[in-house]
C-alpha cells in the first residue's frame, strides 16, 4: 500500500513523561497525558490523564488509560507480519476498503517518527487522525 495514495487514520496522542528513577519498590509510575484528535469529524480534541510504568510499552499505558477512563477505548489486532496494530480509538476504526489505518507519530522539534504500540514511548509523542497523503 503506497503511502502517497493511502488515507491515514491517526489518533492524536500527546504523552508527557517526567524523568523518573527506579526505586527498590520496582519501576516508578509516571504521569501521562493523551490527546486524541480526529481531523475528519471536526470534533474537539479529547485529553486524558493516566500513568505508565517507567520503561513500559505504549500498549500498557493505553490499557491502563482504558481501565481508568470510561470514555477512552481502543482495540489492537495482531498481524502475522507486522505484529500489533492499533485498530480503533474511541470507536473509530481504520478500514482496508477506505485504505485508512491508525498511525502513532512521535514529534520532536518538528520531526515525526512512527511508533508501534509495543514500543517504549519517548518522553513525548503525538499523532494526528486522519489525513490524506
Amino acid at each position: 500500500m503506497e503511502l502517497a495514495t493511502t488515507a491515514l487514520l491517526s489518533v492524536g496522542f500527546l504523552l508527557l513523561l517526567p524523568q523518573g528513577t527506579l526505586t527498590n519498590k520496582g519501576p516508578e509510575s509516571l504521569p501521562i497525558r493523551v490527546t486524541v484528535e480526529n481531523d475528519l469529524s471536526n470534533m474537539a480534541p479529547e485529553s486524558y490523564s493516566s500513568s505508565v510504568v517507567e520503561g513500559g510499552v505504549l500498549l500498557g499505558a493505553l490499557r491502563r488509560l482504558q481501565e481508568t477512563q470510561q470514555d477512552f477505548k481502543f482495540t489492537v489486532k495482531e498481524d502475522p507480519d507486522f505484529g500489533l496494530l492499533l485498530q480503533s480509538v474511541n470507536g473509530v476504526a481504520g478500514g482496508e476498503r477506505e485504505q485508512t489505518y491508525w498511525e502513532i507519530l512521535s514529534e520532536s522539534s518538528g520531526e515525526y517518527t512512527r511508533l508501534d504500540v509495543g514500543e517504549c514511548p519517548p518522553q513525548s509523542f503525538n499523532t494526528t487522525y486522519p489525513r490524506k497523503t
